[in-house]
Order: C-alpha cells, then structure tokens, then sequence
C-alpha cells in the first residue's frame, strides 16, 4: 500500500528511541513498516541514538537506516518545532509526560503535524485538549494521545464490541452497559510507567487530577447520565473492589480502570459529536452507554487484598516521604524487565455488551435481551514491545489508509484509538495482537 504523500523530510520520527519504550517501537518499524519509509530517530544522546541505529541495521540490514536528528532538551519548544515542520507524523515516549510532554504536543499542534503518544496520564491529556484542541483543528494535526497499552485495547475491545452488536441486531442498536476484564497480565512496569506513578502528584494538583477524572470530562459532549456506571456499581463492589458479571465472572479494582475509561468516554464523545454533525445516529453508541473495567483475581481473597494493594498505592502516591522511599526499590526511566524475561509476558482482556434498544421494541428486548456481545483481545510477548507496536501500527494506519482520513472527515482534532477503526485492528491482527468478538447468551 502506497504512503500518503505530504511533502515533508520525513514520514516518521521516533522521538524518544533510546528509551525502554521508545527502542522497542524503533524495532518494530524496522521489521515491519514499509522499506521505503523516510525516518529517524530523535532524543538527546547521540551515542545512544547511533547504538539504537546499530541495533536497528543488524535487526534488518536490507533496509536504509533511520537518521539520527538531536534535540538537547525536551523543553526546546524551538527545536522541536522546526524538527516538526518537516515530519508528517512523529511519535513520542518521552516522558513523564506531565512534565515533559507538552512541548512536543503544542508543537505538532502547531505545525501541523499528526502526533501519537503512549501516556497514561489522563490529567495530561485533559490539559492537552483544553489548550490545543482548536489549535490542532486549525493546523490539521490529528493527535493520538494514550494510544500505548493505556489506553487502546481497552478502547478498541469495546468498539469492537459496539459493532458486534449492531452486525447482530442491526445498525440502529445502541450499546448499554459495557464491562471489561483485564483476564490475564503477567508483566512488570518500566521505570518510565513507574515515574509517571510517583510523580503525578507533584506535576499535577488535587483539583486538576479531579477535574480530569470526572467521568466523560475528556468528552467533547455531555452525557446525558454521567454516574450512570456509578449507579449501576454495588455497594459491595465499592467496599471490597469484588464484582461478578455474567460470562466474565468474578473481578476486582483494576489499577487502570480509570485511566481507560477517560479514552473509552471520549470515543463516545467523538462518536456522539460526529454522529449528530453527519446526521447518522447510528454510528454512535447511545445515551445509555457506561463502561466499568475490572480485573480478574484468583479468587475472591486475592481480589480483596488487590483492592486494598491499590487503596495502599494511593496512599504512598499522596504522601511524599513514602514515594522518596519507594522510588528507591524500583527501575528507574529508561530501565525495565530484560528482554529475555520480558518474553513471558502476557496480557489479555475479555469483555461484555448489552444492546440497548433504545426501550421501543418490547418484542426485541423479550427475544434477544438475554444475549451479550463478548469479545477478547490479547497477545502473548513482552507488554512493551506490544506499546511499541501499537504506537507504530497506529502511525502506520494513518500514514497508508486512506478509509481513516475519509473516517475523521479530513480535519485535524485530538482523537483516540478507536477513531483509527477497523483497519487499526486489521494491522494489529497480523503483527500478533489479536481481536475477537461474537455473541453469546448470559
């Protein structure tokens, strides 16, 4: 498939390819992206930009090398923007995002150039739509922030789900309640993941980590029920973290249920928005659509002691002397899991849907109400290879699929992962994440 052509030096541009993130997305376009890809790869360190490169050639020596390009600080609002004037997609992992990330945004959004990034940093992100959302609009520059494992299989797993829902009932079917459950994850942070953990709170106050929890406040719409997942959650789910769901079974507080369902209201926001502009309703999930992520404990004990392991990480998040003491026993940025124990790792999510009828065809709701669309996703391989591969999967979406840009309208706007659609999952089918979806009866 041809890449688009937009008249700039570069294609792509990894910035950040020295880091542990950062290294494994380099791989993996090195092995897999089209050989005729203009790139480089971008940090602070050209020794280890030029080790990175080495790596790259022995990986796949058929293939030009990728430049090198320096930028000696991650606040040069000034480098980065000329680099960004002659990139047309540039990728970065550089983090904390909170604290070193918006540079690189508003100079994408500035200059027009699309963005994919892999934080997990919902108040980050919902600053970032706050202050560039019109730029971006303006320049043309469609971004991707949380695109990395926070928060895209979530996000995708439940569209997936959504257009199950209407291949079965037909496309007027809304989706109701949805339920994710991190089935399975064997893996360790990087020291990346785990600074952006204990710094939050001192790149980020009380009020604005608030503010960008609050449900659907990454949303460009309101909803109309906001606590709507809220109200559907026990009491007993909210003092010892355990649910049971039909066909999941049992779950527990998932460390990232919060993160992922900020992208997953705002795919429903996007959706929702752009559904009422084209005119067809049919393209977005409904009124009554919630969302809740869980994650699934060996039994019920290990699902308290999960609950109460996470209420205890809040805690050492908020208080100072504990995170000093705790940043001492864990990687530092830029170190994680060598490769060889990396290749044991495991992520898999399973999740539900319930079609909403919308409450008008009784004869609907009394034959299909019991059935669910279920569906899963999943690769077996090291959890950072697999961001590395999501984030350049997604680039190479944008860079060569025409259907997307037809999909987003042509505009430039701060998007999510599941605004890339079915050719994002298509990709990331072949290069080993898998998707699958059916019905089933509850």
């Amino acid at each position: 498939m041809p890449l688009k052509q937009h008249g700039r030096d570069y294609d792509i541009v990894v910035y950040g390819a020295s880091g542990y993130t950062g290294k494994y997305t380099a791989q993996h376009i090195a092995t897999h992206l089209p050989t005729t890809l203009k790139w480089a790869v971008a940090g602070r360190s050209r020794a280890k930009l030029e080790a990175i490169v080495s790596r790259l050639q022995e990986l796949n020596p058929d293939r030009l090398p990728p430049s090198i390009e320096i930028i000696s600080s991650t606040t040069d609002r000034t480098a980065l923007e000329s680099l960004c004037r002659r990139t047309f997609i540039l990728l970065t992992t550089v983090g904390p995002y909170g604290s070193l990330g918006e540079p690189a945004f508003a100079a994408c959004a500035t200059t027009g150039t699309h963005y994919f990034d892999v934080t997990g940093e919902v108040p980050f992100v919902h600053k970032m739509i706050t202050k560039y959302s019109s730029l971006a609009a303006q320049s043309g520059a469609k971004m991707f922030p949380q695109i990395g494992i926070e928060s895209a299989p979530s996000d995708l797993l439940t569209w997936s789900l959504a257009q199950q829902l209407k291949r079965e009932f037909g496309p007027a079917t809304k989706t109701g309640e949805v339920t994710l459950s991190i089935h399975t994850l064997r893996s360790a942070p990087s020291g990346g993941t785990l600074a952006t953990v204990f710094t939050i709170l001192e790149t980020f106050s009380l009020k604005q980590l608030k503010e960008a929890y609050k449900p659907y406040a990454l949303s460009p719409v309101p909803h109309p029920n906001p606590d709507l997942a809220e109200r559907r959650t026990t009491w007993i789910t909210k003092v010892t973290g355990l649910a049971i769901t039909p066909i999941l079974g049992l779950g527990t507080s998932s460390v990232a249920a919060k993160t992922d369902a900020a992208i997953v209201q705002r795919t429903w926001g996007l959706l929702s928005q752009q559904a009422s502009n084209k005119g067809k309703e049919d393209e977005s999930y409904g009124p009554r659509f919630s969302f809740k992520q869980y994650m699934k404990p060996r039994n019920w004990l290990s699902g308290v002691a999960i609950h109460l392991g996470l209420m205890v990480l809040g805690l050492v998040m908020a208080t100072p002397f504990l995170r000093a003491i705790a940043k001492k026993f864990v990687y530092q940025p830029g170190e994680g899991a060598e490769e060889e124990v990396a290749k044991r790792d495991e992520l898999e999510y399973w999740g539900v849907a319930k079609p909403d009828f919308g409450g008008g065809d009784e004869v609907k709701e009394r034959e299909e109400g019991n059935k669910r669309a279920f569906g899963r996703c999943w690769f077996r391989g090291p959890v950072y290879y697999y961001t590395g591969v999501l984030l350049a999967e997604a680039t190479a979406t944008l860079l060569e699929e025409e259907s997307v840009d037809e999909q987003l309208g042509g505009g430039g706007g701060i998007y999510t992962p599941a605004c890339l659609g079915q050719p994002f999952i298509d990709r990331l089918d072949k290069a080993g994440f898998h998707f699958e979806t059916k019905i089933m009866e509850e």
